[in-house]
C-alpha cells in the first residue's frame, strides 16, 4: 500500500517516543508529562455533570457555544481590554493543539515558510510541513535567556515568509516577556508585514510579572492569530477545550476547515469551560501559587546538584543544562531512567539545537519533586565517581 511521503518523513513526538520507554516501568517518578497534577476545579466538574443531566449532549455551532464565545470575549476584554465580536471573530476548537492546526492550514500556501523559534512544542514544525508550508527553525541563545531576539527575525526573513509563531510563557523553557519585549518584536513583524501565530495556552501562568497579550501590542490585534485554552490555567487537559481569536476572515478560514474535521468541541466541555470562565479564578490563583512554591524548590535543588537551571517566569517547565554529567541529553534521561526510575524529556525533542538540555515538569507534588530530586544528585554523583 502506498502511504504519504510527507507524513512517513516526519519524526514521530519525541516526547512519546521517550515515554513509550516508561509504560510497564514501576516506581517511576514522572516530571515529564505537561498536565498538571491538579483535578479540575470541583465547580467545573459539577457543571459538566449537570449539563448531562439536563440533556446536553447534542452538537453545537461549528464555531462553538454563543454563550461560550460570548464569556471568552468578556473575560478578555475584562482582563486585557481585548474586544473580539463572538459572532465571528472566536471560534472553539478541540484543545489549543487543534486551534494552532487551523491557524496555520487558514494561512498557508504552498512553500510558505513560517519561522519557528527554536526551542519548540514538538508539533509546531510538523503541522507546518503537513500544511504545505516549510519550517525555519530559529535558534535561540542561552545567552539571551532563550528569548526570541528581534534581528533573528529580520535575518531569517524573506519574501517567502508568511508568519512567525510565538509560544509564550514556553514550553519547554519556561520562558516568557514583558511588554518592551514583545513591543520590538512586533516592529519587526510590521515591518515584515508577517502573521503572528501567538500560543498564549500558558499565560495564566505567569509569575513575576504581568503576561501581556500580542494582539494587545499597537498594530498588532489585526494582524494575530490569538491562541488559547483551559488545559493549563484550569487543570483541564482532558476536556480538550481550546479557543482562537483573530480577524474574522482568519477565522472564517479556520471554521471552514473545523467544520469539516471537527465539527465542534464536546458539548458537556464547553459547558464546563463556561463554569471555568465565571468561577474558576480563585482555583486557578491557588493552583499558580503552588506552581510559584514548586517552581522555586525545583530551580534551587537543580542548581545545587550542578545543573545550570535559570528559573523559569512562567508554566510549569524546568530546563536545565545538563552537559555538566558528561552525557548527552537522551542518555542522560536514558540511564537515569534505568538507574533512578525518574523520567524527564531529553531536550532535543524540542530541537537539535537543544542538546545538553532536558525539560522538567513542576506539575507534580511536592513529595515527589524532593523524591526525584534526591533520585536525580544520587544519579550524578554515580556519573561523577
Amino acid at each position: 500500500m502506498k502511504l504519504s511521503k510527507t507524513v512517513e518523513n516526519i519524526p514521530p513526538s519525541g516526547i512519546r517516543v521517550f515515554f513509550d520507554l516508561v509504560l510497564g516501568m514501576k516506581d517511576v517518578i514522572s516530571l515529564g508529562i505537561g498536565e498538571p497534577d491538579f483535578v479540575t476545579p470541583w465547580n467545573v466538574r459539577e457543571a459538566a455533570i449537570f449539563s448531562l443531566e439536563e440533556g446536553f449532549t447534542s452538537y453545537t455551532s461549528n464555531k462553538g457555544m454563543i454563550e461560550l464565545r460570548k464569556d471568552i470575549s468578556g473575560h478578555l476584554k475584562n482582563s486585557h481590554g481585548l474586544e473580539y465580536d463572538p459572532e465571528d471573530e472566536i471560534l472553539i476548537t478541540v484543545g489549543v493543539s487543534e486551534a494552532f492546526d487551523l491557524a496555520v492550514r487558514a494561512i498557508i500556501n504552498r512553500g510558505d515558510r513560517i519561522l519557528v523559534p527554536e526551542p519548540y512544542y514538538v508539533s509546531y514544525g510538523p503541522l507546518v510541513t503537513l500544511a504545505g508550508g516549510r519550517p525555519v527553525f530559529i535558534k535561540q541563545s542561552p545567552e539571551n535567556g532563550f528569548k526570541l531576539m528581534p534581528k533573528d527575525i529580520l535575518k531569517y526573513c524573506d519574501n517567502k515568509t508568511r508568519a512567525i509563531i510565538l509560544n509564550y510563557p514556553n514550553n519547554p523553557t519556561g520562558v516568557s516577556y514583558t511588554r518592551k519585549e514583545l513591543n520590538a518584536i512586533a516592529k519587526v513583524v510590521l515591518k515584515k508585514n508577517l502573521i503572528m501565530i501567538s500560543d498564549e495556552i500558558y499565560g495564566g501562568l505567569t509569575y513575576d510579572f504581568d503576561h501581556t497579550p500580542f494582539p494587545t501590542l499597537a498594530g498588532m490585534k489585526e494582524r494575530t492569530i490569538y491562541l488559547n485554552g483551559f488545559s493549563k490555567s484550569y487543570a483541564m487537559t482532558g476536556w480538550r477545550i481550546g479557543y482562537a481569536c483573530g480577524p474574522k476572515d482568519v477565522i472564517a478560514m479556520m471554521t471552514k476547515i473545523h467544520q469539516y474535521t471537527m465539527l465542534c468541541a464536546p458539548i458537556m466541555s464547553q459547558m464546563a469551560a463556561r463554569e471555568a470562565l465565571k468561577n474558576g479564578e480563585e482555583s486557578t490563583r491557588q493552583m499558580k501559587r503552588e506552581y510559584k512554591r514548586r517552581r522555586e524548590y525545583v530551580v534551587s535543588g537543580l542548581n545545587e546538584a550542578g545543573l545550570t537551571c535559570h528559573k523559569p517566569e512562567g508554566a510549569f517547565y524546568a530546563f536545565p543544562f545538563i552537559k555538566s554529567s558528561g552525557l548527552s541529553s537522551m542518555e542522560f534521561a536514558r540511564r537515569l531512567l534505568e538507574k533512578e526510575r525518574v523520567a524527564l524529556v531529553p531536550g532535543t525533542a524540542f530541537g537539535p539545537s537543544c542538546e545538553g538540555y532536558v525539560r522538567i515538569s513542576y506539575a507534580s507534588s511536592i513529595s515527589n519533586i524532593k523524591e526525584a530530586l534526591i533520585r536525580i544528585k544520587r544519579f550524578l554523583c554515580s556519573q561523577s565517581s
